[in-house]
């Protein structure tokens, strides 16, 4: 019975690095066969994302500023409107 009411809040896209010309095909075809399912945030291929497990800290700790931070603030903000629309607070 744990989780049993769980659906599925959006397909999140990491890793994405638009200098691959494979990965505007990718994402285009994602978001035209799952357009409510694939989240708008895209977080890409970052330096400072991969480095911060390294220190044992977040992205927010370790370089807040970074735009790997900045995505997954977007992320948060993108969750929290689709959960007042699930649940309608």
């Amino acid at each position: 019975g744990f989780g049993g009411g769980a659906s599925l809040l959006g397909f999140l896209l990491t890793m994405v690095d638009y200098r691959a010309r494979v990965t505007s095909e990718i994402v285009k075809i994602l978001r035209e066969h799952y357009p409510d399912q694939v989240l708008k945030t895209e977080v890409r291929v970052n330096v400072r994302l991969a480095e911060a497990p390294s220190f044992g800290k977040t992205i927010l700790d370790y370089d807040g500023r970074s735009s790997g931070a900045e995505a997954y603030r977007k992320l948060a903000r993108e969750i929290q409107q689709k959960l007042k629309g699930v649940i309608g607070a």
